[in-house]
């Protein structure tokens, strides 16, 4: 193919798979755009960004910077929802040359007469885009160069700031290059930032050895408000299937009053857009959802794409599910484990469209009761290209939806998920306990191209995990792992009760909790609070407050005397918000020892020091020296420090 641009725009970022899928941002956030620009020669080249809405007609343009060896970049502001387009253009500045050559010609003490001359076209050009003033002095430019006895002045003019000024505002983009255009999707800002509660509605009740309701919920949603979630998630609330029903502790056969499994969808009573009988009815839904949504709360709902053997869709498309050769239906496994209260939907079956529309179906209903957020159960197990598919339906007529897939698989499938369009991510951070293995985590989402695309959601625990170093634990390491998650990423849940009363038995030698709230009712004291309550709250108190607790990729690890601590630097896009936070990991012993302070990142420190506030006790410091002491103690094992400008 012939071309005959002269400047080659290569190793464009942030993109992904070569633009095959979009990167991630919400509205506010900054996209800085980079790319190697090179002319042939040792011509003066320029480049711009562009970018537009994908409800805009024309491009904005912003001019790149020369980072140095051929390296540019620029930036936009994302301002709206939806899909934004990006391209890059370079082009070799003829007019910008021209001046360069006067410039470095006169320097040598040579006469430009025919210089001049040539340069005429360039004002000629200018002289169509500049403002009716500037068009009469152009005129009388253009005269000069033509005028030998107007030398000096024309040479003055030639190389003058306003033409250059001239020349950068109206470019004459001659044989210019653009590359592939990219796009980037703009969620709101809960994208980065939620604070997750999670409970099981039947074990709401007041009452011991009662069903819980709805309305159960909604006492205790000042609970959940007064601890700073902004998100409360629920497992299915659908009716569970009786056929092959669990018992407690995962028991095979049930026993009489036994509840079942909330992920087993699916009875006499309806299925996935039904609701479970003994927790209400849909007004019931709809009044908790708008109670919540006065408190700051959004509901988050399971999306569960499986079925109980006695799910309705099995009579009424019996084509949605694979049969063995003796006509009974596989029930779901995952070796060793076993599921024979779920069936699997077959996505391969010739009738996928019907299949794929009524999944989609599903998610649109509970829309229209006001849920904007869902957790995707397992969505490793059904095919990427279906969620790509689905939720860029959803997103269509309704950006405000978010999604987040619990997958805790191989980290490229988790990665793949993220690309196909989920808005966060299940972790490992779980199984994450060394300072070292934290820091390699974060290093990974942060500082490779998982930032541009992979939202993490920190979980210490789940209903389905346990994990050891939670196990017979004390408060300190609850309150450790807490602040760890509600530090180092924007959006962290947890499972509770549990988790604030540090229920931790567990089912030897599996890490699962022992008489699992998955398998039955729990009744809970919801009237308690200690400690571990008391600074979760302050935690998340402190999180709503401070932009860079905010989000996830702004940080920066500090050195330590000791490996038991660990010490960061957090901050906003913008810098207005600086944060530096120090964690003991060492959850029986009072630990001490110096930490490195971010001295060269926080901008001007002057004679006098820099003054920060520990915003968990209120007490101000002011440090005058890059490495500075610091002594934890396992009832309080954290510091946040604000960092104050004088």
């Amino acid at each position: 193919m012939l071309r005959q641009q002269r400047v080659v725009i290569d190793n464009v970022q942030p993109q992904l798979d070569s633009g095959d899928f979009f990167i991630k941002r919400v509205v506010g956030e900054n996209v800085r755009v980079t790319a190697d620009i090179l002319p042939d020669g040792h011509d003066i080249m320029q480049a711009e960004l562009l970018y537009k809405h994908e409800k805009e007609k024309n491009f904005s343009e912003v001019r790149m910077q020369h980072e140095g060896n051929d390296a540019y970049s620029a930036s936009f502001k994302v301002k709206k929802q939806g899909f934004y387009e990006y391209k890059l253009r370079g082009w070799v500045d003829y007019a910008l040359n021209w001046q360069h050559g006067v410039e470095a010609k006169l320097e040598d003490g040579q006469h430009l007469t025919s210089e001049l001359l040539d340069g005429v076209q360039y004002l000629k050009f200018l002289a169509k885009k500049v403002s009716e003033k500037d068009k009469d002095r152009l005129k009388k430019w253009i005269d000069g160069f033509k005028d030998p006895e107007k030398y000096d002045e024309a040479v003055k003019n030639a190389v003058s700031q306003k033409l250059k000024d001239w020349f950068l505002k109206y470019p004459q983009r001659i044989l210019a290059n653009e590359s592939k255009t990219l796009k980037v999707y703009v969620d709101r800002k809960k994208a980065n930032f939620s604070t997750w509660y999670e409970f099981f509605p039947r074990s709401a009740s007041p009452n011991p050895n009662t069903h819980g309701t709805f309305k159960d919920c909604e006492a205790l949603l000042p609970r959940i408000s007064k601890m700073g979630f902004d998100t409360l998630y629920f497992p299915p609330i659908h009716p569970i299937g009786e056929v092959n029903r669990k018992g407690k502790n995962n028991t095979v056969e049930a026993k009489e009053g036994d509840s079942g499994v909330p992920w087993a969808i699916g009875s006499k009573y309806g299925g996935h857009k039904s609701i479970h009988p003994e927790l209400g009815d849909e007004k019931d839904f709809k009044r908790l959802v708008k109670r919540a949504k006065d408190m700051g709360i959004e509901i988050a709902m399971d999306i569960a794409f499986q079925a109980a053997p006695d799910h309705p869709y099995i009579t009424e498309h019996p084509e949605w599910f694979r049969k063995r050769p003796d006509g009974t239906i596989q029930y779901a496994e995952n070796p060793p484990k076993k599921y024979q209260d779920i069936v699997n939907f077959y996505f391969e079956t010739k009738a996928y469209k019907e299949l794929w529309k009524e999944l989609l179906s599903i998610v649109l209903h509970w829309i229209g009761f006001g849920v904007k957020v869902f957790r995707v159960d397992n969505p490793h197990t059904k095919p990427y290209y279906f969620w790509n598919w689905l939720i860029g339906e959803v997103k269509k007529e309704h950006p405000d939806v978010l999604f987040l897939a619990e997958a805790f698989s191989r980290p490229r499938i988790m990665q793949q998920l993220a690309k196909q369009g989920f808005s966060q991510s299940y972790t490992y951070f779980t199984w994450r306990v060394s300072k070292y293995e934290l820091i390699e985590y974060m290093v990974e989402l942060t500082q490779t191209d998982m930032r541009e695309y992979y939202r993490p959601n920190f979980w210490p625990n789940t209903p389905d995990i346990n994990p050891y170093h939670l196990q017979g634990a004390n408060e300190s390491m609850h309150l450790i792992r807490y602040a760890l998650a509600a530090t180092l990423s924007g959006s962290i849940g947890i499972y509770g009760p549990v988790f604030e009363y540090m229920v931790t038995e567990q089912l030897p030698p599996k890490e699962e909790y022992l008489d699992c709230e998955k398998y039955e009712i729990r009744h809970w004291d919801w009237t308690i609070e200690n400690n571990l309550i008391r600074q979760i709250t302050k935690i998340n108190e402190i999180r709503h407050q401070h932009p860079a607790l905010q989000q996830t990729n702004n940080i920066k690890f500090c050195g330590t005397q000791h490996d038991n601590l660990m010490a960061f630097y957090k901050w906003d896009d913008e810098a207005t918000d600086q944060l530096f936070i120090v964690i003991s990991m060492d959850s029986h012993h009072m630990q001490q020892g110096n930490v490195q302070f971010p001295w060269h990142d926080v901008g001007p420190i002057y004679g006098n020091g820099v003054r920060i506030k520990d915003l968990v006790t209120d007490r101000e410091y002011r440090w005058h020296d890059e490495w500075n002491f610091v002594e934890l103690h396992p009832n309080l094992p954290f510091h946040i420090f604000q960092i104050m400008k004088d």
